[in-house]
């Protein structure tokens, strides 16, 4: 090593990771604070936007109005009149002519070759051709009035001097027609106070936006270690919080899968494997017999041929219970009340279904949970309650969709409340931002899970909504 070189600087593995997570925090900072002060000045931009466009609004039906008052003044004399009717021509003219107000508001009427009729606060456009008459900024001013009293009436908005000052303003009009004499007939404001009101609004905005964005730099630059610090601490925390929770979830998935695995690999034993074997000995029966010439084979076979139905029947159900076919193509509704119905003749407990039809259809998550609470529900009360009745309840509500199972068993020992199959539950409402509700008394149980109306959807017609309650 040269003597002569200085050492060079090094970063312990400490510094680092300081460095390694400030960097990024500094950077991520800086860009929402960028962010956040574009989003203030679009969002100022739009509130702006939505000033003038309100006044303006107000502006219109403040013209709607005038010239609401000006029809009613003449139309008795134009309902009268026919189209060749000078004299009445005239009255209306004098009318409008009169009906002045403020300092700069006036009546006007261009006939529809241009022809200026009223003008009375601008006598020199009397009686002079206007047509294709343009603004100072090129805007075509009379024959667009004109076009929007022949199409019935209209807004427009150009430049035009005010008859107070002789100074140029942006000016709205609303002119309608009357189209037996041909007439287009307006009157107008001047929004210059609109528009200063405006300005002075978005340049207000403007300041605002400039100190929003020096205070966040402000804050940022200050605050940044302290963030650092308490993130670092909350980070690590969160992250052993968030091992743990997947710990016990990942082990509440395997547990669930081996139960189910255990359920079906029970049903399979204790029903299809017995009926399998029974129908393996009836055909080895009838076998026997038929190489006896025993006539009695054919009732052997059709001994098997019925056992071997009930085989059937069993892997259906069993699939049924894995995947309801029919909540795929029904709905919850009809699934629900197929799955109390043969809950009711497998285990002899009297079951009670209602549903009212509702008009939202469930999205398929909600139908899957759902369906699925309603089954563990209905396996807790023949398994552990003793029940000799059970009420389940299926409607809409202004809340959402709810399902209820009710029991007259012996209640929920505190050691089975916070068993795997309500763990589900809770989890499946959880997901969907939904709500469960148990409730244990030594009369029965009651559980009722409803999901919200984030997951309706739109109904699809009268005939598929009325079986909704199936959906």
């Amino acid at each position: 090593m040269d003597p002569q070189r200085p050492p060079r600087f090094r970063l312990n593995y400490g510094q680092k990771i300081f460095l390694l997570a400030t960097l990024p925090l500094i950077l991520a900072t800086a860009m929402i604070a960028v962010l956040v002060t574009r989003e203030a000045t679009d969002m100022s931009a739009r509130e702006i936007a939505g000033l003038e466009a309100k006044l303006i609004a107000t502006k219109r039906e403040e013209l709607k109005n005038y010239i609401s008052i000006a029809r009613t003044a003449f139309s008795p004399i134009y309902g009268n009149a026919l189209p060749d009717d000078d004299e009445a021509k005239t009255r209306v003219a004098q009318i409008l002519a009169a009906m002045t107000y403020g300092s700069d508001g006036f009546f006007f009427v261009y006939d529809y070759d241009g022809k200026n009729i009223v003008s009375p606060r601008q006598t020199w456009l009397i009686e002079k051709n206007w047509a294709g008459l343009s603004d100072a900024e090129g805007t075509p001013v009379v024959d667009k009035l004109i076009e929007m009293a022949r199409q019935g009436s209209g807004f427009h908005t150009y430049i035009w001097p005010k008859p107070s000052s002789g100074r140029d303003g942006r000016m709205i009009t609303h002119v309608i027609g009357l189209q037996d004499w041909r007439w287009s007939v307006g009157t107008g404001v001047f929004i210059d106070d609109v528009l200063a009101s405006v300005a002075a609004a978005r340049a207000e905005t403007e300041a605002r936006v400039r100190r929003t964005f020096i205070y966040i730099g402000a804050i940022t630059l200050a605050s940044v270690l302290l963030v650092f610090m308490s993130g670092l601490v909350i980070n690590i925390r969160e992250r052993r919080l968030a091992d743990a929770k997947l710990k016990a979830l990942t082990q509440r998935i395997f547990d669930t899968q081996e139960e189910e695995r255990g359920r079906v690999a029970r049903e399979l034993h204790d029903s299809i494997s017995q009926i399998l074997v029974g129908v393996r000995y009836t055909l080895e029966l009838a076998r026997r017999r038929l190489n006896a010439g025993d006539a009695r084979a054919g009732e052997s076979l059709g001994q098997g041929i019925d056992t071997l139905n009930g085989a059937i029947q069993e892997v259906r159900r069993i699939s049924r219970d894995l995947r309801p076919g029919v909540l795929d193509d029904l709905g919850l509704g009809p699934a629900l009340q197929a799955l109390a119905e043969e809950f009711g003749k497998r285990t002899g407990i009297e079951v009670e279904f209602k549903t009212n039809p509702f008009r939202n259809r469930l999205d398929q998550e909600a139908k899957i949970a759902l369906y699925r609470i309603a089954q563990e529900a209905l396996t807790n009360v023949e398994r552990h309650s003793g029940a000799s009745r059970v009420r389940m309840l299926v409607r809409g509500t202004k809340e959402g969709a709810v399902v209820r199972i009710e029991d007259n068993g012996n209640g929920m020992p505190a050691t089975r409340r916070d068993g795997l199959g309500l763990r589900n539950m809770a989890e499946r409402m959880e997901q969907l931002d939904g709500k469960l509700r148990i409730l244990s008394t030594k009369e029965g149980t009651l559980i009722e899970a409803q999901v919200p109306l984030s997951h309706m959807l739109p109904p699809t017609g009268t005939a598929r909504a009325q079986g909704a309650s199936g959906s």
